[in-house]
C-alpha cells in the first residue's frame, strides 16, 4: 500500500517563496559585494594622489590658459563694441546739428510761405522713408541739396555702425559664454584634487609637497640668494637689458601664490607671470602659453640663455622663464608658488626669445 501511495504534493507557492528567498539573499549577498568593500575606490597611496592631483592640475591648467584666451578675446570684442558705440554717437550728434541747421532753413521758408518737400523730408522721424525718397532731393537748390546729402549720409553711416555694433555685441555674449563653460571645468577640476588631498594627512601632503607653506618658497628664496651672489648673476647673462629686466622681475615675485587667470602683481598664473615679468621691462606680451610661443624667435636647448620663455607639454599648456644654470622660474600650480624649479621638471617641447 505504501508503494502505491499517493506522493504529497508540493505546495506552487512554497516552492515560489522559498525560490524568492533564495533569489533576495543572493541579491543581498551581490549587493553587499558592489556595495561594501568590494565596490569601495581602493585607498590611494600618497604617490597615487600626487599623481591624480598633477593630473588635474595640468587639466586645469589647460582650461585656464582658454579661459585666459576667451577673455582676451572677450575683452577686444567688448573695446570695439565700445568704440562702435562712441563713433555712432558722434556721428549723431553731427547728425543732430546737420538737422537743427536744415530746421532753421525749413523756418525760415515756412514764414515766407511754404516749406521745401526736400526739408521735411530730411526733418521726418521715418529715415527709411527718407531714404527711399531721396529723389526729392533734386528739387532742392545746390547749397540745400549739399545740406540733406550729408545728412543721408551720416544716417547710412551710423546704420552701417549700429550693425557692426550688434556683430559685436552677439561676439562678446558668446565670448562670455566660452568663459563660464572654462571656468566651471578649472572650478571642477581644482575641487577634484582639493577633494583627493584631503585624504592625506598634513604629513603625508608635506612629504608629496603637496602642503602650503612648507618651504618651497623658503628653499627658492634661497636659490635666488646663491644665483646671485653668483659672479655672473642670472640678470647679467641676459642677453639684453630687456630680458633682464624681465628675469630680475621673476625672481622679486618669488613666494608670490598661484591663483588662475591672474597677472600679477600680487598672485600670477603661468602665462600672466610671464606677461607681467615682460610687461615691468616695457614688452607687450599676449596672455595665453599658445601665442607666448609665437611672440619672438624659437630657440633651441642648446641656445637658451635668461629671459628666454621655455614651453611644456604637447598641448604648450605651461610656461616659465629661464634663469640659467639649467633652471627656471614659474608659476606651477595652486599648491605651490612661485618659484625656481629645474628645467626638466616637466616635459619640455620648445623655447623662444623675444627681445
Amino acid at each position: 500500500m505504501a508503494a502505491h501511495r499517493k506522493p504529497r504534493q508540493r505546495s506552487a507557492s512554497g516552492n515560489t517563496a522559498r525560490t524568492a528567498a533564495t533569489i533576495a539573499l543572493a541579491g543581498a549577498a551581490t549587493a553587499t559585494a558592489f556595495d561594501g568593500t568590494g565596490h569601495a575606490e581602493p585607498e590611494l597611496t600618497p604617490g597615487q594622489v600626487k599623481s591624480r592631483v598633477d593630473g588635474l592640475y595640468r587639466e586645469a591648467e589647460v582650461a585656464t590658459e582658454k579661459y585666459n584666451g576667451a577673455k582676451e578675446r572677450a575683452e577686444a570684442a567688448g573695446q570695439r563694441l565700445r568704440d562702435l558705440q562712441d563713433r555712432a554717437a558722434r556721428k549723431e550728434d553731427r547728425l543732430n546739428t546737420a538737422r537743427e541747421a536744415l530746421g532753421s532753413v525749413a523756418a525760415a521758408q515756412y514764414r515766407e510761405g511754404g516749406l521745401d518737400p526736400a526739408l521735411r523730408l530730411a526733418l521726418s522721424d521715418d529715415p527709411d522713408r527718407y531714404l527711399e525718397n531721396a529723389e526729392f532731393v533734386e528739387r532742392t537748390g545746390n547749397r540745400q541739396k549739399a545740406a540733406v546729402s550729408r545728412v543721408r549720409r551720416q544716417l547710412r553711416e551710423i546704420e552701417q555702425l549700429r550693425g557692426a555694433a550688434h556683430i559685436e555685441l552677439t561676439s562678446l555674449k558668446s565670448r562670455q559664454q566660452e568663459l563660464k563653460r572654462h571656468k566651471k571645468t578649472i572650478s571642477a577640476k581644482l575641487g577634484s584634487a582639493r577633494q583627493l588631498l584631503s585624504r592625506l594627512s598634513a604629513q603625508e601632503r608635506s612629504r608629496i609637497g603637496e602642503a602650503p607653506g612648507t618651504g618651497r618658497a623658503s628653499r627658492a628664496s634661497t636659490d635666488l640668494r646663491d644665483i646671485l651672489a653668483a659672479p655672473g648673476s642670472a640678470a647679467s647673462q641676459a642677453p639684453n637689458s630687456r630680458a633682464a629686466a624681465a628675469v630680475s622681475y621673476a625672481y622679486q615675485k618669488l613666494g608670490s601664490p598661484y591663483v588662475w587667470g591672474a597677472t600679477g602683481p600680487n598672485a600670477f598664473d603661468c602665462s600672466g607671470l610671464v606677461q607681467a615679468a615682460y610687461r615691468s621691462a616695457g614688452v607687450s606680451l599676449p596672455r595665453t602659453t599658445y601665442s607666448q610661443i609665437d611672440a619672438g624667435r624659437r630657440v633651441s636647448r642648446s641656445e637658451l640663455l635668461p629671459g628666454d620663455l621655455v614651453f611644456y607639454y604637447a598641448g604648450i599648456s605651461h610656461v616659465g622663464i629661464y634663469v640659467g644654470n639649467g633652471r627656471m622660474i614659474h608659476a606651477p600650480n595652486p599648491s605651490a608658488p612661485v618659484r625656481v624649479a629645474p628645467l626638466d621638471e616637466m616635459p619640455f617641447v620648445g623655447a623662444t626669445r623675444v627681445v
